[in-house]
């Protein structure tokens, strides 16, 4: 069983930063590809970026290349968002997720077991 808990959120002006973290209790998280996914209300859960159990492949939305980078640090059980040059329309509830399934990084929630409970991220002036 693998508990996920995000934080970092907050709100930021545009054109600012955030990290988020996704701390992870359970001995197998780090055999686990990971992704981060987001939800503003009224609107469906979206794939944001992904990274394998080792952190060699990482994959991401053509709305945040480059601008965000996801990483993650096995020894600490841990996954981070990297956030930059952040606009309006990154506002969501950003939410961590684990994928039992060690051979694939997916895109789709459907894919992912475990989730954190979210973490608010406003982008406003």
């Amino acid at each position: 069983q693998v508990q996920l808990v995000e934080s970092g959120g907050g709100l930021v002006q545009p054109g600012g930063s955030l990290r988020l973290s996704c701390a992870a209790s359970g001995r197998t998280f780090s055999m686990y590809p990971t992704g981060w996914f987001r939800q503003a209300p009224g609107k469906e859960r979206w794939f944001v970026a992904a990274i394998s159990w080792s952190g060699g492949s990482t994959y991401y939305a053509d709305s945040v290349k480059g601008r965000f980078t996801i990483s993650r640090d096995n020894a600490k059980n841990a996954v981070y968002l990297q956030m930059n040059s952040l606009k309006p329309e990154d506002t969501a509830v950003y939410y961590c997720a684990a994928d039992r399934n060690r051979q694939r990084v997916g895109a789709h929630s459907s894919e992912y077991t475990y989730w954190g409970q979210g973490t608010q991220v406003t982008v406003s002036s």
